[in-house]
């Protein structure tokens, strides 16, 4: 049996009420919607993280992030300087399968030689390994003045100049060169766009496009639109090639959008409201659901029932063992990372696998258990508090996360706040 060739595109800073297929009455995602249909969409699928590198490590290894060794425990005990060693990607994992894979786009966990990409199972990489980089020059210049402007675009570990030249398009054409290559191999492609993250750039016909909305809102939609485009572009090159059937795809963002000044670089303290989290409290460094509630896709013909909604919990680290239980490949053993296939979640309408699902960010902890989801220190971005320090929500009846139920349900609260204290101080003893 040929195995099946996986594909995911991830994007950076995008909200849950930016696609057409969530709700949005702005921004059309064409591409996008049909992926949706071709597949299951969920409606309560999560980040591991807030942010982006962890985001990204959990992703990749099926592991919650600071497991991985990427991660903002409290007290600072561990940074973002790259996996762990002993960790293993998805990448590394379906390479020993025989496996031919490639990522372009946004690495963002190490630059160390052994902590670059073509390190941790990736054949071909195009990309850069910082956390944003300008959309045309490929210079990362975030912290002026503080820090010194540094060009960041490289294949394989060469540095190389495309100067001019869109980065979203530069991930697309690289994307469907792998695709068109061919191989009697499987191939596992990771598509890592950095947009919509600032700085916020996009082509002229794309702001061409949403010409009728404020400048915040048009740039947002002119980013998500050419990604959209993008993701029909590999779609149709998957068609091309005759393996559109046999190709798991799995589609979402690293966190909620950003409401950080720095999106437009300008130096004033304006929040930024260019992206939308829909009915969700909180950003992009929230524990509350606009920072984590995630839009996700996964599609594959062969197995996966066509134009499902899904309103079953799932997370980020659940790819890793959903897609090798896909292939066909052994499971890791128990213990060996956190996540669960959700195999039968997607094909057979199960329940979620997950009894609890927690979170950990700076001074913020969360936990979710069935609709129950509780914050404890929740903010509401990098900067904006909110009054209460123990956040309790019903999100069946409160998916917005407005009313605070905890002096209502006080044992439900207190048996929250004792799980997820008590999983963050075994997370620091595996960090």
């Amino acid at each position: 049996m040929t195995k099946p060739n996986v594909v995911i595109i991830y994007c950076d800073d995008l909200g849950y009420g930016d696609l057409g297929c969530y709700g949005s009455d702005v921004i059309r995602t064409p591409h996008l919607d049909a992926l949706a249909q071709d597949g299951v969409r969920f409606t309560d699928w999560y980040s591991n993280s807030p942010v982006c590198s962890p985001s990204r490590a959990a992703l990749l290894t099926g592991l919650y992030p600071a497991k991985a060794g990427v991660s903002h425990i409290l007290g600072g005990k561990r940074g973002t300087g790259g996996l762990k060693k002993e960790t293993k990607t998805l990448a590394e994992r379906l390479k020993g399968a025989g496996y031919r894979t490639a990522l372009y786009g946004k690495w963002h966990l190490g630059s160390a030689d052994d902590a670059k990409p073509n390190a941790r199972g990736f054949d071909d990489y195009f990309g850069f390994h910082a956390g944003c980089i300008d959309y045309y020059s490929h210079i990362f210049y975030w912290g002026v003045p503080n820090v010194n402007p540094v060009h960041d675009l490289w294949s394989n570990r060469e540095e190389v100049w495309r100067d001019g030249e869109y980065m979203t398009h530069i991930i697309t054409d690289k994307s469907v060169d792998f695709i068109e290559r061919g191989s009697e191999q499987p191939f596992f492609l990771y598509a890592a766009y950095n947009a919509p993250h600032y700085p916020m750039h996009a082509p002229e016909k794309y702001m061409k496009r949403y010409s009728h909305l404020p400048t915040d809102r048009k740039l947002m939609a002119a980013m998500i639109s050419a990604v959209d485009d993008g993701v029909g572009d590999i779609v149709a090159a998957l068609k091309r090639a005759g393996v559109y059937d046999n190709t798991i795809i799995f589609f979402s963002s690293d966190n909620g959008p950003s409401s950080e000044s720095r999106n437009f670089l300008d130096g004033t303290e304006d929040v930024y409201y260019g992206g939308s989290a829909g009915i969700f409290r909180g950003h992009k460094a929230s524990l509350f659901e606009g920072g984590i509630r995630e839009p996700a896709i996964l599609v594959y013909p062969k197995a996966i029932p066509s134009a499902q909604v899904c309103g079953e919990a799932g997370m980020m680290a659940d790819i890793l063992p959903t897609v090798l239980e896909f292939a066909g490949l052994p499971a890791p053993a128990a213990g060996e990372i956190d996540g669960t296939s959700v195999v039968k979640m997607a094909t057979e309408g199960a329940a979620t696998p997950h009894g609890q699902i927690f979170w950990e960010y700076g001074s913020q902890l969360a936990v979710r258990e069935g609709k129950w989801k509780l914050v404890l220190g929740g903010k509401l971005d990098f900067n904006r508090t909110q009054p209460d320090e123990i956040h309790l929500s019903d999100l069946e009846a409160d998916p917005g996360e407005r009313v605070n139920l905890k002096d209502q349900y006080p044992d439900i609260a207190s048996r929250l706040e004792q799980d997820v204290r008590r999983w963050y101080a075994e997370l620091g003893q595996q960090a």
